[in-house]
């Protein structure tokens, strides 16, 4: 709202905030709401517990933790970093345990190399070379479990494709499961 002077120009009124400042307003209250009521600890909507989880637990945290070194990269896209632990979580109950006894292995052998854990391990605890594998197959493939129950969690951001990211464009289907081509067709 504007007032008029005496000698016809407009002013700014002071008295009553305008539409602009209501809605502004009313977008800080929401956005505020939305952080503090979401019910778990302060995180907002549809971000679970197990995200949020301690390094020394078993959960996300620790995932990220040996993901990088088993990967050698120091960050990843968070939301498919949640879908490759979630997805990871939900194929194996002991998962979480084999992170932690991971991240023990290797800090406990000087950091090995991440391409020499898995034979390292296959001697001594086979079951923990089955989760590295598991953990490389669902970064770098984007595939998580065993045929016929395969998990797709990434496909244009599988890490397989960003040696050559910047000379081939990455496809962005796939017409049926993974690697459906390599199947004999069905018939007589």
């Amino acid at each position: 709202m504007t007032d008029v002077t005496q000698d016809g120009t407009p002013q700014p009124s002071g008295a009553r905030p305008g539409r602009r400042q209501f809605v502004i307003g009313a977008c800080a209250a929401a956005a505020a709401l939305a952080f503090t009521m979401a019910g778990r600890g302060g995180l907002p909507f549809g971000i679970d517990r197990v995200f949020a989880a301690q390094p020394g637990d078993g959960g996300y945290d620790a995932f990220i933790v040996l993901s990088q070194h088993l990967t050698g990269r120091t960050s990843y896209d968070q939301l498919l970093a949640q879908r490759v632990y979630a997805a990871l979580a939900s194929a194996s109950s002991q998962f979480g345990q084999n992170v932690v006894a991971l991240n023990t292995w290797i800090g406990s052998h000087g950091g090995v190399p991440s391409d020499t854990v898995t034979a390292a391990l296959q001697g001594e605890r086979p079951e923990l070379a089955a989760t590295v594998g598991d953990i490389m197959r669902a970064w770098y493939l984007g595939l998580v479990g065993e045929l016929p129950h395969v998990q797709v969690v990434a496909y244009e951001k599988a890490l397989m494709f960003d040696p050559v990211g910047d000379v081939l464009t990455i496809p962005s289907y796939c017409r049926d499961v993974p690697f459906y081509w390599t199947r004999k067709p069905d018939g007589g």
